[in-house]
């Protein structure tokens, strides 16, 4: 089978896609024929050694996948040969950058009726962020408000979407040509953070999902109410930080069977929607990687398509 490897860390150009043999599934796995693969920054990160996920070379990236169930290892009953699935592959978050790619069987879900695989292989570990961000960690509630930094990032438009389903009020920040979208997505106010201070126009909030850092996460913790939180995919606060009445939490997402299959019902009934930016076929995975650094590619989740 065909598959995109590293031998050595660094920049796109390391990425080679080689022929190497097919895997099996081993005890609670499953073989996946892949369809497509979401491209994500956490890809680059690994690629780059720069992750806290530490695997032997040679290594084959992605983690985001959907595809087809071809084998199932032993001790696997949730899946069948010819099931469509969609999550990621494993705790180490690689694997899926292949024609065919082991996958926990604890981390993929039934994929949802609406969706392809370009489109189901957008969601997995974004929307399981956005998920854990407001219900897992904030313990979001109808009635209470949200500020969300980087609104129109591929986790910000998950937790837009999900806070306003979960009657939030819901406040967000994003770029000037992104407004509108965020708007769509059922943001309350939404706040161009190149021409305005989030904290000149909002006076308290509940909670504040930081897809962003740095000194956007500082300046919104003073909008906190007491025994609100603030939660960040960033980075961790650091120790010496003590914030007195409210909590912080910086964590790594963890899909699950049971997140996926939350966010299926809603893609089902038509709650929620996915964002699909650029697609590329798999030979072009170099390129995929070049757009996460910077190059220019379409607003929302890069996904490598491996089947038509």
């Amino acid at each position: 089978m065909k598959a995109a490897r590293i031998h050595q860390f660094g920049p796109p150009d390391v990425i080679l896609i080689e022929e190497i043999p097919q895997p099996t599934a081993g005890p609670g796995e499953v073989l996946v024929r892949v369809g497509a693969a979401g491209v994500g920054p956490w890809d680059a990160l690994i690629r780059e050694k720069r992750s806290v996920v530490a695997a032997a070379l040679p290594l084959i990236l992605g983690s985001d996948l959907s595809g087809t169930v071809v084998q199932v290892g032993p001790g696997v009953s949730a899946f069948k040969e010819g099931d469509a699935v969609y999550g990621v592959t494993n705790p180490m978050f690689i694997g899926a950058y292949a024609e065919y790619a082991v996958a926990s069987a604890s981390m993929i879900a039934p994929r949802p009726d609406s969706m392809d695989d370009v489109e189901a292989a957008s969601v997995p570990v974004v929307a399981v962020t956005a998920w854990q961000m407001l219900f897992d960690y904030a313990d979001a509630k109808s009635g209470q408000s949200v500020l969300i930094h980087g609104a129109a990032g591929n986790v910000g438009a998950y937790a837009v979407q999900l806070a306003k389903r979960a009657g939030l009020h819901v406040i967000a920040t994003a770029s000037a040509k992104d407004l509108p979208f965020v708007k769509g997505l059922g943001a309350a106010e939404v706040l161009d953070y190149h021409t305005t201070r989030f904290e000149d126009q909002v006076s308290s909030v509940d909670m504040v999902l930081d897809m962003v850092g740095g000194d956007t996460r500082e300046r919104s913790i003073k909008l906190i109410n007491p025994g609100g939180i603030l939660v960040s995919v960033v980075s961790p606060f650091p120790s010496s930080q003590n914030i007195p009445e409210i909590r912080t939490v910086f964590f790594l997402v963890e899909v699950t069977n049971a997140r996926l299959n939350a966010l299926t019902e809603l893609f089902n009934r038509r709650e929620l929607v996915t964002q699909v930016g650029t697609v590329l076929p798999f030979e072009q995975v170099q390129l995929a990687h070049e757009m996460l650094a910077g190059a220019p590619h379409k607003r929302g989740k890069i996904v490598l398509q491996l089947r038509s």
